[in-house]
């Protein structure tokens, strides 16, 4: 069988750096959330201070801010993911975080093994009729993914229920060394979580392999089949870490008495603790 992938570049992260956080606590709704803004807030510090982002370069969409353009809207959502990916070049560095509400709808492109789209939840998302309202992870994958040239950096968090593979990446990888193909395997999905119970339980050997590794092990199996390694391939170095597999759900945890995603703070912890010198060229 004739290998069609593109060709993968890795990115040496030293040309432009932008990031996107997006944070939605649903202020007043019957499942209002209370770390989410919070993650946004701790992840927006970290990236200044430790990998030389600035702040002019991001944009924060959280839904306690009063000017319009800064609330995550659906539309807001879309047009910041089309800056944040604009103009994009070999060894750019880009970051996109959201933590807020995921779910699931039924897939009608008959992409997906489960059935199931993965989705975000904007705060506007009951202002649509039926599910239109959510963001699909085939429209996350076109717009932050596809036009993403070859060596340009890409790293996603999404810290919300069902997570998995809501980027639509060809590949995931277990916290349990393996990869998975997404169309074969509902169940999988990153589970930087896990690494972080690890890590919290005492197994820093095994947090730290699980990430260190992730980013070699998603193109180096030689497991996966041609036709399978096509999908949805970019040739851009791109890494997404999620809070849960497709079929679980996230939740708030309390840490240092605040209200806090537990994968965004499981995420900080573990780089802020083990990997800055590895990774100081990130």
């Amino acid at each position: 069988m004739q290998n069609n992938t593109p060709s993968y570049d890795l990115s040496n992260c030293q040309g432009r750096k932008r990031a996107l956080l997006i944070g939605i606590n649903y202020f007043g709704s019957p499942n209002q959330l209370n770390g989410c803004i919070n993650d946004v807030h701790n992840i927006k510090a970290f990236l200044i201070k430790r990998f030389g982002f600035q702040e002019e370069d991001m944009v924060i969409l959280t839904d306690d801010q009063e000017e319009a353009r800064f609330r995550p809207t659906k539309a807001n959502i879309y047009s910041a993911m089309q800056w944040l990916v604009s103009d994009a070049q070999h060894d750019d560095s880009f970051f996109f975080h959201y933590s807020g509400h995921g779910g699931s709808v039924k897939d009608v492109s008959g992409d997906e093994d489960d059935g199931y789209d993965e989705t975000i939840y904007p705060v506007d998302f009951e202002d649509y009729e039926g599910e239109s309202g959510q963001i699909i992870d085939d429209e996350l994958h076109d717009y932050l993914v596809k036009p993403l040239p070859k060596g340009c950096r890409l790293t996603a968090i999404f810290d919300s229920c069902h997570s998995g593979t809501v980027l639509d990446l060809p590949y995931v990888y277990s916290t349990k060394g393996t990869i998975k193909q997404q169309n074969l395997f509902k169940d999988a999905g990153i589970g930087l979580l896990s690494a972080g119970m690890a890590y919290a339980s005492g197994d820093k050997d095994g947090a730290l392999s699980s990430i260190l590794s992730l980013g070699k092990q998603l193109y180096q199996s030689k497991n996966v089949e041609e036709e399978n390694r096509e999908k949805n391939s970019s040739v851009a170095d791109v890494v997404m870490f999620s809070g849960c597999k497709d079929d679980q759900t996230s939740a708030d945890a309390q840490e240092a008495g605040k209200s806090t995603g537990a994968m965004s703070y499981a995420f900080i912890t573990t780089l802020r603790e083990n990997l800055i010198n590895p990774i100081k060229n990130y």
